[in-house]
C-alpha cells in the first residue's frame, strides 16, 4: 500500500509511467528528479502518512525502496 501510493505520486509528479517505477528505482538518477522534486515528494509523504521527515533523513533517500522503508518504519 505504501509503495503504491508513493509510486503513483512520483509518476504523476515526474510525468513517467507508473509501471516503470520499482523499489530499486533511483529517484534522482533513474527518474531525473531534482531537489525541488524531492522536496515536493517529501511534502506529499508528510501529508499522506502524517510524518515529519527531518532534513538529515533526506540524504538517505536514494531509491523508492529507501523511502518506503522509512515511511513504514516511522508511520504512526
Amino acid at each position: 500500500m505504501t509503495f503504491e501510493k508513493i509510486r503513483k505520486a512520483l509518476a504523476e509528479q515526474l510525468e513517467v509511467k507508473e509501471d516503470t517505477i520499482t523499489m530499486d528505482t533511483n529517484i534522482i538518477d533513474d527518474l531525473g528528479a531534482d531537489s525541488l522534486d524531492v522536496v515536493e515528494l517529501m511534502m506529499f509523504i508528510e501529508d499522506t502518512f502524517n510524518l515529519a521527515i527531518p532534513d538529515d533523513a533526506l540524504h538517505t533517500f536514494r531509491t523508492l525502496g529507501d523511502v518506503v522503508a522509512y515511511v513504514e518504519k516511522n508511520s504512526k
